[in-house]
């Protein structure tokens, strides 16, 4: 039986004297496609080299080059007595006070969570942290979520605006995370407004008398 070599680097790979020994041919043959790399530098690209697709080694590998742990302390998943139009609160008999001390949890952030948070410690560290370049980090990050910026409040303070809802893990990463830029020596915090809940004016789109909730602290919230 006749076995020719594959044409590429299998046929380069065989000294005429060879080439017609159908075992050696076949074995270089099957070698070929044991150890082709091909798959290899696929799967490379997308599970390690692109963070956009990057998953499990591959993300722990980027938050190292970054510097940032996949380890995250977020707020407890407790719900407490208030108003039915507050974010996350419960009537009477299903939910208790708040006694004065935010539950909290430490977890392993998901790929998408992880995720996340180094493009946020990527961006910070080549972030000048002028307005400018912090809004273009925010438009990139919450790309469709809704509007939000940065506001120079004065007294060397800033906030990072957001008037839409976060996500849990994403309140985490802004203010407990270390990651989020800000000028050196400046103090930065982070606004959360939910606009269709909020009682305020029909210009800034919030809501009208006994249709909206005051806005309180919790939604200000000092960010690492």
């Amino acid at each position: 039986m006749t076995v020719y070599p594959k044409p590429g680097l299998v046929a380069r790979t065989l000294i005429s004297q060879y080439a017609n020994s159908p075992t050696l041919v076949q074995l270089i043959n099957n070698m070929d496609e044991y150890i082709n790399p091909d798959a290899d530098f696929d799967a490379f690209f997308d599970f390690v080299w692109n963070v956009e697709t990057a998953r499990g080694f591959g993300l722990d590998i980027w938050g190292r080059i970054v510097d940032i742990g996949r380890m995250l302390t977020v707020p407890g998943d407790v719900s407490y007595l208030g108003f039915e139009e507050a974010i996350s609160w419960k009537p009477f008999d299903e939910a208790p006070f708040f006694a004065g001390v935010q539950a909290t949890q430490t977890f392993r952030l998901t790929d998408d969570a992880y995720r996340k948070l180094i493009l946020v410690k990527a961006l910070a560290n080549i972030s000048d942290c002028t307005s400018a370049s912090l809004n273009r980090l925010l438009s990139n990050l919450f790309a469709g979520r809704g509007r939000c910026y940065v506001s120079d409040t004065g007294n060397m303070e800033f906030r990072y605006v957001f008037e839409f809802a976060l996500e849990p893990y994403e309140i985490a990463i802004l203010t407990q995370s270390g990651a989020i830029p800000k000028p050196a020596a400046v103090q930065a915090s982070v606004l959360q407004v939910d606009l269709p809940t909020t009682f305020g004016f029909r210009e800034a789109l919030m809501q009208p008398f006994g249709s909206g909730a005051f806005f309180t602290s919790s939604g200000l919230i000092h960010a690492s």
